[in-house]
């Protein structure tokens, strides 16, 4: 097994639980001495040769190494990753996320930048680091083995993994199947588009957060912005609201968004128009429109720290033409899926944001992605959703 060693003046961050290393923390003489191969797996040491874990590297990679495991005496192979899906699936269980969950979310399950996502019999996976996705035929294996699934099929159509060297591609890990499929959320059934939806083809990081919804918007009149195929504005209809009017900028997902309204019955209750929603909103505004309930979850505003203030100033915008839209007593719900905005943070903007459309507010739910998706503390990556309901006096 080859090594590398930390800097002798680094951080116990890495110590102390992180997976992650960075470049500019190896020792570069002595990690350049071990010829290690991109995506290979390593041992990592102290500076004074303590042992801290072993995974694999990627010299061309800010971040050099992530680890796998802390135990010397467990290996690498095919087995390694049946063991670790297998945690992975019996913790989903015990918290009773059987039939649609993520089931490895990555770093928070040991198998930093995988994403494996369950929806009844079908998996779709994620392998966004080069050492990771060297492994992926033992993945795959162990999945077949585990599940005997009626499909996998591999969304690696993402930017990120050109950041480690690879290229970005899709396609069918078992047998070709159909990957426009049905689901059941919460009594719900959608449409999922695997191939071609955004993500995974679903968000199910918000299953819970939908549920929550379930008693303000009965008998209500509901406004959806930035709906994509419409999953919180059918569980409104399902769950009682008078009306729900869905607004998003794509053609294709308003189609989605009818096709599921459609699917469940509720195409009498819900309407859903494809347009911009940042300008309609502020046009709505000013015309003084309101509804009893408005539900916000707007795309990430940053995938960089350098733009953070861009970010905060349009989650503010966005939840300050939310606030207006909001009848006296009713209720916004709004989310942020960018784990460079944190929790007080963003409690902090819709704060800012009820100041400056003179409304008092209180906070009825705070809530961050569903259990599925597990939060390891002082790893930010794990813990990226923010899902707030508030009434609006």
């Amino acid at each position: 097994m080859k090594s590398i060693f930390l800097n002798k003046k680094v951080s116990r961050r890495v110590e102390n639980g992180h997976p992650w290393i960075f470049g500019n923390e190896v020792n570069t003489g002595k990690a350049l001495d071990t010829n290690a191969s991109p995506g290979e797996i390593v041992d990592v040491y102290t500076h004074d040769k303590k042992f801290i874990g072993r995974g694999y590297i990627n010299p061309k990679s800010q971040i050099m190494v992530r680890l796998l495991t802390r135990d010397k005496n467990e290996a690498i192979n095919d087995q390694f990753f049946l063991n670790r899906i297998k945690r992975a699936w019996d913790y989903r269980v015990r918290l009773g996320y059987t039939e649609n969950c993520r089931l490895v979310f990555g770093e928070a399950d040991e198998m930093p930048q995988l994403i494996i996502d369950k929806f009844n019999d079908y998996f779709v996976i994620q392998t966004l680091a080069l050492g990771i996705d060297m492994w992926k035929p033992a993945i795959v294996k162990a999945l077949q083995e585990l599940f005997s699934p009626k499909g996998i099929y591999e969304r690696n159509d993402v930017p990120v993994r050109e950041l480690e060297g690879m290229e970005q591609h899709k396609g069918f890990l078992s047998e070709p199947f159909d990957t426009n499929i049905i689901i059941k959320e919460n009594g719900v059934q959608y449409h999922v588009d695997i191939a071609n939806g955004q993500k995974t083809g679903y968000f199910l990081d918000q299953q819970d957060n939908r549920k929550a919804i379930q008693h303000i918007v009965k008998g209500m009149d509901v406004l959806g912005a930035f709906c994509y195929t419409g999953s919180f504005e059918i569980a409104a209809a399902h769950y009682g609201a008078k009306s729900v009017k869905g607004l998003d900028i794509s053609e294709k997902a308003i189609e989605m968004c009818r096709q599921n309204a459609l699917l469940n019955g509720l195409e009498g209750i819900c309407s859903f128009d494809c347009i911009n929603a940042f300008d309609i909103l502020k046009e709505w505004t000013k015309e003084g429109k309101q509804w009893d309930v408005v539900m916000l979850d707007p795309p990430s505003f940053t995938k960089s720290r350098s733009s953070i203030d861009n970010a905060v100033a349009g989650y503010k915008e966005i939840n300050l033409r939310g606030i207006k839209l909001v009848k006296p007593g009713g209720f916004l719900v709004t989310s942020s899926c960018t784990n460079l905005v944190p929790p007080e943070l963003f409690l902090d903007i819709i704060q800012m944001a009820a100041n400056d459309a003179k409304r008092k507010i209180r906070q009825v739910v705070f809530n961050a992605q569903s259990g599925d998706h597990p939060i390891i503390r002082n790893q930010e990556n794990t813990h990226y959703l923010k899902f707030l309901i508030i009434q609006v006096m």
